[in-house]
């Protein structure tokens, strides 16, 4: 009966773990690759209908933005509850980043970690580049752009202004001034425009050395008459972007409403070339914007105001728009008065301690929920923080992983402790309980009942030698969340032939570890096993041969296959976990050593 408990055991954990990977990482791939597929139909076909249209066809501008002042939109961005701008349909422009970006007049944006521009036509952000991160590890690729101009095939911006009516207010056309040339974090920048009528309309932008751009707004009456507007802001972004469609993260619109997070998927809003309803909320604080995996462009309203917010979505010719906005109540700008609002957007990388920094000093409620932390919340921050406390110590994320998992052990000794003892005392009663099963033969409910009054007697609990594996499967996911998530993680290298910690060992079979280099099948991608994933195989194996063999013949062959079980659902883990878990396996052979060691000497 104990040993079939420890079978039990084992087994579930197995099957735990498969069916994980299955749902978190296989099932995801097969979507994405679908979803790939259905992308490169429905740009076939836009081009084929691009070819047939009518060349004196009239368009709406490419520069139009999904919404529109003054107008309620005719596909459904809308702003807040109401009146809000909206969106005409585009066709692909077909043109290169370098070009769109020289169709509006620009003010420049450069910062220690950003470059980019603001369009003065619309005062639209649409321009940012991440000066720290590339798009690979070669040396050559590329910078991340992660804002896209408007007159691009898949605009990506970001936009503030006013709704009012009955006033002429600045549109997606207007032409805006600056008082100087550039944006940076010494010297911030004026928008002005009037309208002829009275107002004065300027948008102050002041930059920070990282990601934050502070923009006031104010509206200045020097008419006869009193009027009033309502303060927007909005982030618009065309066609749904490549996302990795894994369960255990969140790519899409998101925020924090009244202190509660919210996600959306863009299928939500966006399904089978349909435009579902928009989701609307209202709030105090908080924030909202896109999310991919570690890129954040995010709204970050006046708190003291109440908002309307909104997630929704349209068309832009073939391609979705998405859309996160708010829409806050009107404000009376009296004759000879002036009203101004302030609101922040964070446009960048999501780096952990950056994020907290910017929700203790500004007070944005949540903002550190904008890493996907998942439901381990509890245990994957405190531990992405002890690896990065480590990683101050040792200046290497492979290190820390290591510190990390003595602390780990450290932790989890005295169950551990307990547990090897009993393994080995269950080791030292193997023979009389191969003495029971000769005596009582097929009796089974003799036998299990011989054995039980064995281990009571010996004070032996037979079910001990999985709690250690057991109790370390949440630190398992949580690390893994932290290797997948956290872009501290990304790109991060080890020493030998890891370069990426978050990515699995490229060291593997079919490749020659390294001898070679070709893209293997898809077929035996399931075979091709890295160096340190076989490492951990090994090391697990290692450990297996201290624990006392199953009397069951059929339970010891099941125990004896199990690390190559695990070898081949962890292979294509990060190198991170898969060193991890090696490490975890080395400490705990030479614990149980110690362990038995001592034993042995105390009955001799």
């Amino acid at each position: 009966m104990a040993d079939q408990k420890n079978l039990f055991l084992a087994v579930a954990l197995s099957i735990v773990i498969l069916i994980s990977w299955n749902v978190m990482v296989e099932q995801p791939k097969i979507e994405q690759q679908k979803a790939a597929h259905e992308q490169q139909q429905a740009a076939q076909e836009a081009e084929r209908q691009a070819q047939q249209s009518d060349a004196g066809q009239s368009r709406t501008p490419t520069g139009d933005s999904p919404v529109k002042a003054g107008d309620v939109a005719k596909i459904g961005p809308q702003l807040g509850a109401g009146a809000a701008p909206g969106t005409s349909g585009l066709a692909a422009t077909g043109i290169t980043r370098e070009d769109a970006l020289k169709k509006a007049p620009r003010l420049r944006i450069d910062t220690p970690r950003l470059r980019g521009s603001i369009s003065l036509i619309g005062a639209r952000v649409d321009d940012l580049t991440l000066k720290d991160y590339q798009v690979d590890l070669d040396e050559e690729s590329a910078e991340i752009n992660l804002l896209q101009p408007v007159h691009s095939d898949k605009p990506y911006y970001v936009e503030f202004g006013w709704l009012g009516n009955g006033i002429k207010l600045p549109t997606r056309e207007t032409k805006w001034t600056p008082n100087g040339r550039s944006l940076t974090p010494d010297t911030p920048i004026t928008l002005s425009w009037a309208n002829g009528e009275g107002l004065l309309f300027e948008q102050v932008y002041r930059i920070d050395e990282n990601y934050l751009v502070t923009v006031t707004q104010r509206v200045k009456n020097k008419g006869t008459k009193d009027v009033s507007v309502s303060p927007y802001g909005l982030i618009s972004r065309t066609s749904r972007p490549d996302i990795l469609g894994f369960y255990i993260l969140h790519e899409g619109p998101l925020g924090v409403f009244d202190q509660t997070l919210k996600e959306m998927d863009y299928d939500d809003l966006f399904d089978d070339g349909a435009v579902q309803p928009p989701e609307r909320q209202e709030t105090s604080g908080g924030w909202l914007g896109f999310t991919d995996k570690y890129w954040l462009v995010a709204l970050i309203p006046d708190a003291d105001k109440r908002l309307k917010t909104s997630f929704n979505a349209g068309r832009r010719g073939l391609e979705p728009v998405f859309q996160t906005d708010y829409l806050g109540d009107a404000i009376h700008v009296p004759a000879g008065g002036s009203i101004e609002r302030t609101d922040r957007v964070f446009a960048g990388a999501k780096e952990v301690l950056l994020l907290d920094k910017y929700a203790e000093e500004i007070g944005i409620v949540g903002f550190d929920k904008a890493v996907d932390w998942g439901w381990f919340y509890f245990l994957t921050k405190p531990i992405f923080y002890m690896l990065n406390w480590f990683f101050g110590q040792f200046g290497n994320f492979g290190l820390a992983i290591l510190a990390l998992t003595v602390v780990i052990k450290l932790a989890f000794f005295p169950l551990a402790n307990k547990s090897y003892r009993s393994m080995n005392r269950m080791k030292v009663l193997q023979p009389k309980m191969m003495e029971l099963k000769e005596r009582y033969g097929d009796d089974k409910q003799r036998l299990n009942q011989a054995m039980m009054d064995l281990y009571k007697k010996e004070k032996v609990n037979p079910a001990s030698g999985c709690l250690p594996m057991l109790v370390q499967i949440p630190v398992f996911f949580a690390l893994y969340k932290v290797l997948f998530v956290t872009i501290e993680m990304r790109h991060t290298p080890f020493y030998g032939w890891i370069d990426d910690l978050s990515a699995p060992d490229p060291l593997t079979i079919f490749t020659g570890f390294g001898l070679f280099q070709w893209d293997v099948p898809e077929l035996l991608s399931i075979f091709n096993i890295g160096l340190w994933p076989i490492i951990m195989g090994l090391t697990m194996f290692l450990q297996q041969r201290l624990n006392p063999t199953p009397a069951d013949p059929v339970q010891a062959k099941i125990f004896l296959f199990m690390p190559l079980i695990f070898t081949f659902i962890l292979a294509p883990f990060p190198a991170g976990l898969v060193i991890y878990w090696a490490w975890n396996n080395i400490l705990s052979i030479g614990q149980q050593w110690v362990i038995m060691r001592k034993m042995n000497k105390a009955e001799s």
